[in-house]
């Protein structure tokens, strides 16, 4: 059997996270020695490799990859993967997406990976445009992958809340990007289209959150969202042993979410 362990968090700057506590006593270079991830998806890292210092980039037991946007300071994702994987992408859904630096797809012997930070459409009407194109072209992407037969799993912060079960106060954030009938309709499509949101495979609890507001310090009351995701299709489906959220991980506005896959 080959088993797999993955994470994945917005850390909202990996610099920022680098700095901090994330469990008690341990930083986060050592959270990864301590929580020995297979593979860990990073979202918004704000970063670039060359602007890193080494104690991030070159975490041993660790090849590391990031794709970061061109405007400095923002968005970004990046990946730790214990083993090397076949073959590293960043971006490819349109010159559009692609100078956000909002992908990373990791190819392995079992599956395919993609690292995703989705757009927040809660800036602006022209942003939440960007989102919904964003999505479209996300979802073509992932069901030509599928027809192709490729084993997909897909992970990241999705910057949507599915369900009303997946907030906090669903009534109040009807109106709001994040909650909003077009971003949760998208969901139902990637469903629709054979995917599965691993998390609830396994609990259907309410009160289950990956993020919180940092100004109202909605944390502390558990007053937050679910929309951090691993999305399975049906030829992954039989091989998930787990989904969890790790909301004990501090460090930034989200905690990291789980998956674990076996494959004979």
């Amino acid at each position: 059997m080959k088993k797999y362990t993955l994470y994945s968090w917005n850390v909202n700057g990996i610099r920022a996270v680098s700095g901090k506590e994330v469990l008690p006593g341990i930083s986060f270079p050592q959270f990864l020695i301590h929580e020995k991830p297979d593979i860990l998806c990073l979202q918004e890292t704000k970063a670039d490799s060359h602007t890193l210092p080494p104690e991030i980039t070159r975490i041993p037991g660790y090849f590391f990859y990031i794709n970061p946007a061109i405007r400095k300071g923002y968005s970004g994702v990046a990946m730790y993967s214990r083993t090397e994987p076949v073959s590293i992408e960043r971006g490819g859904l349109s010159p559009e997406f692609d100078t956000e630096g909002r992908i990373i797809i990791a190819r392995y012997p079992e599956f395919v990976l993609l690292n995703v930070y989705f757009p927040n459409g809660g800036a602006s009407d022209e942003r939440l445009a960007f989102k919904l194109r964003f999505y479209d072209a996300f979802l073509e992407k992932i069901k030509a992958m599928q027809a192709a037969g490729e084993r997909i799993i897909f992970c990241g912060d999705v910057n949507t809340a599915h369900k009303p079960i997946d907030l906090a106060r669903p009534k109040e954030n009807e109106q709001v990007s994040g909650f909003l009938p077009v971003e949760r309709e998208w969901i139902d499509r990637v469903i629709d289209a054979g995917f599965f949101d691993s998390f609830r495979l396994f609990s259907d609890e309410p009160e289950q959150y990956s993020w919180w507001d940092y100004k109202t310090r909605a944390r502390a009351r558990n007053v937050g969202w679910r929309i951090d995701y691993f999305f399975v299709n049906a030829a992954v489906r039989p091989f998930i042993t787990g989904a969890g959220i790790r909301n004990d991980i501090m460090g930034s506005d989200h905690c990291p979410v789980t998956l674990t896959v076996e494959f004979p």
